[in-house]
């Protein structure tokens, strides 16, 4: 065991003081030097490590291999009148010109196909590079309405599905993480992946996914895929 460095006088024992129901009071400790308000990104941030290892740990998981953190606080900023790239892009069609599309594996069993509406706004569903607009049909939570960015996680999972380019009766290509990178809040219900699939030698593969509401063009996720025969 490393011997823990003697603390400072006069400063608190510890960043964080543990209280009633999983919540944490944070001394003076985590502060990050942007404002005396405001705390450093790693203590909370490794909070939220903790739980995950006390998560894992009872299911026998022992190396957190990749964490990703990130939240902003909105602010209006006043931006020039012409910027490169703007407008943002919308998807190629909207979710009520786009027809209802279902999974391939939809009805062999209730599960995600049964949670989601789906609809093609372009190309083919498992055939490649194509858009697909998802909903909720159930909420995530009993009795809550699923906020914008749950609606957006549901969905961005399923882009090396929806834009697969091998036979899933003969191949997995499950995807080993996700990371999803959002430039504004989405709105709406309707949350749409323009997909594609990038298959590597190596039993590796990469899906790509540029995501949109109804507005337009919101972000971008990513799948690392693991590929391999059944």
């Amino acid at each position: 065991m490393t011997d823990t460095p003697p603390s400072k006088p006069g400063l608190p024992d510890a960043a964080y003081i543990s209280s009633a129901l999983g919540r944490f009071h944070a001394t003076e400790l985590p502060r990050g030097p942007w404002d005396p308000a405001h705390q450093h990104g790693g203590p909370p941030v490794a909070l939220a490590c903790r739980a995950i290892e006390v998560a894992a740990g009872e299911h026998g998981l022992g190396h957190i291999a990749r964490l990703t953190a990130l939240a902003q606080r909105e602010s209006a900023v006043e931006l020039p009148a012409s910027l490169p790239g703007h407008p943002f892009p919308k998807a190629p069609r909207a979710p009520d010109d786009s027809p209802p599309v279902n999974f391939p594996f939809a009805g062999k069993h209730v599960g995600y196909a049964d949670l989601v509406e789906t609809r093609l706004a372009q190309g083919a569903m498992w055939q490649g590079p194509c858009a697909i607009w998802f909903r909720l049909r159930y909420p995530l939570v009993q009795g809550e309405a699923p906020s914008p960015y749950a609606r957006v996680a549901v969905a961005a999972d399923s882009g090396n599905g929806v834009s697969a380019v091998l036979d899933i009766e003969r191949y997995l290509y499950v995807n080993a993480d996700l990371t999803i990178n959002l430039l504004r809040k989405p709105v709406g219900e309707w949350i749409c992946l323009d997909a594609r699939t990038a298959i590597g030698p190596d039993g590796s593969g990469l899906a790509e996914s540029a995501l949109y509401d109804v507005r337009g063009f919101i972000g971008r996720a990513t799948q690392s895929l693991a590929v391999r025969m059944r």
